[in-house]
């Protein structure tokens, strides 16, 4: 005869397995867990799509973008429970932005211990020491389970097995030592959530997210329509709602009803220029931009409802690849080099590949690469791209990356004034970016990376009046791809000049 702890522990090694497509931990989710509900009353957990879409991609390192109220936060805390009650020895700790939510989150996870259905273990396996301070500890599974806020204690002199941090985007002084903290007290197979509505495109959680496949997080995005309650009533007079083009465009690409739409509405009316922060619909637009922004924010929307997918990625996304080159040189191409110093914190190096005759973005390369690193990266793509024209920045460790290409023999660098390189100055800077954003607004399908149309929409105008990156965010997608048009539209300048002195010629022979 089992006792009830053996019964328990029974299902820790195989909450990973599945069975009738769902995982043994989700199967125990919705036969054993209760939650209140909007409407009142309690009812057992039955994932919804967002949950499920997560438990399905989720792997040991997460990172979820949301709308409001999709359900993530319970499902995060019910598997949670679930690994503390069925692994022994296991530390979960979930660290909210504010006490409020905090005694919310503790709430969900306290009333799925007293309603579980088994009341026998309540006073064997599961029985607790002590439940206060939002703390509940299992002695007899040598377990814990906490609910903290993030302020600079959070994680410090714990071991954690399992750790999720809540709305990370709204932590208090600004969060990144507490994240760090947490980080560190994590074991190595241990699980890790950071999860947040937007707030500005800046700030810790909008870097973690960008930065997300670089440091080896899987991306999870959740947008509004994914929680089922968000409808209401459309009077059936007249026939139904006469639809926007946006609204059309939306319920085509999305399969809305009648009902989301008219529930869209409403929210629009009262949030207005917040509604697409706290009901995101799509992974950038949601991101917004504190300030002036210097670029045409539809030609940006523009870009993006026309972005393709890349090609290619490699290694782990900082290479994204939407045009790869083209057979027998037939087109040619340029390579715009913003550089960095190559440490893990601070600005990245970035490398934009462009065709010379279009303008259309072709690749971009982007991360945290010293200046030989970054000049060996560019000799490749150089090379891959038909011997491409390669300007480089020459500012600060511009000079650098120069040197190291002249060691490395790549000859065709663009020249200025004499000199390899570019040089962006109180002169040059404010033409480069006014020359982005008129190609931008005239062809917004010539880009399509997410990082640099997440940049565009951070680049604001600051109180001296010069344009730059919201504090917190970067601009190193933007100042590439700048610098890679400024020399497409030079470049274009001198041949059109080379041809007409040598028609000149052609007249006077």
């Amino acid at each position: 005869m089992w006792s009830d702890l053996q019964l328990v522990e029974q299902f820790g090694p195989f909450l990973d397995h599945w069975s009738k497509e769902q995982t043994i931990r989700d199967l125990l989710i919705r036969k054993m867990l209760k939650i209140r509900i909007k409407k009142g009353g309690l009812r057992y957990l039955k994932l919804n799509r967002a949950q499920q879409e997560y438990s399905r991609r989720c792997s040991k390192r997460n990172i979820v973008l949301k709308a409001r109220q999709v359900g993530i936060t319970t499902y995060i805390a019910a598997r949670y429970f679930m690994q503390t009650i069925t692994r022994p020895g296991t530390l979960t700790v979930q660290v909210a932005h504010s006490e409020e939510s905090a005694q919310a989150i503790f709430n969900i996870v306290h009333r799925f211990w007293e309603k579980l259905p088994n009341n026998r273990v309540h006073r064997g396996a599961l029985v607790k020491s002590r439940s206060n301070v939002r703390q509940i500890v299992f002695p007899k599974l040598d377990s814990e389970y906490r609910v903290e806020t993030a302020d600079d204690n959070a994680g410090r002199g714990m071991t954690i097995h399992n750790l999720h941090c809540s709305e990370v985007s709204r932590w208090p002084r600004g969060g990144g030592e507490t994240l760090a903290s947490l980080r560190a007290a994590v074991v190595p197979d241990g699980e890790i959530v950071l999860e947040s509505t937007a707030n500005g495109a800046a700030g810790l959680f909008y870097e973690e997210w960008q930065k997300a496949a670089e440091t080896g997080y899987t991306q999870h995005f959740f947008p509004w329509w994914y929680e089922p309650s968000y409808k209401e009533d459309v009077p059936k007079k007249g026939g139904g709602l006469p639809f926007s083009d946006e609204e059309k465009d939306l319920m085509k690409r999305h399969g809305l009803s009648e009902e989301q739409i008219a529930w869209r509405r409403a929210r629009w009316q009262v949030l207005r220029g917040l509604a697409g922060q706290e009901y995101a619909e799509d992974a950038v637009s949601c991101f917004l931009a504190s300030g002036e922004c210097v670029f045409d924010m539809e030609a940006v929307d523009a870009a993006a409802g026309r972005a393709a997918a890349p090609f290619e990625s490699k290694d782990n996304g900082r290479m994204l690849v939407w045009l790869p080159p083209s057979l027998g040189g037939l087109r040619q191409y340029i390579i715009g080099v913003d550089t960095s110093g190559g440490g893990s914190e601070g600005d990245y190096g970035c490398v934009q590949v462009i065709d010379r005759m279009m303008g259309l973005q072709c690749a971009e390369l982007r991360g945290h690469f010293p200046p030989f690193e970054l000049a060996r990266r560019v000799v490749e793509l150089g090379h891959e791209y038909g011997n491409a024209l390669v300007a480089v920045e020459r500012n600060n460790h511009g000079y650098g990356v120069l040197a190291h290409l002249k060691d490395l023999h790549y000859e065709n660098i663009f020249h200025q004034g004499g000199q390899e390189g570019w040089l962006t100055s109180v002169v040059t800077r404010p033409a480069m970016i006014e020359n982005l954003a008129a190609v931008l607004i005239e062809k917004p399908e010539l880009f399509h990376s997410p990082r640099l149309l997440g940049e565009l929409r951070t680049f604001v105008r600051h109180a001296d009046g010069h344009g730059a990156a919201a504090e917190g965010a970067h601009d190193d997608c933007v100042m590439a791809m700048a610098i890679a048009l400024a020399v497409r539209r030079e470049d274009a300048g001198r041949v059109g000049r080379r041809r007409t002195v040598e028609m000149g010629s052609l007249v006077v022979g």
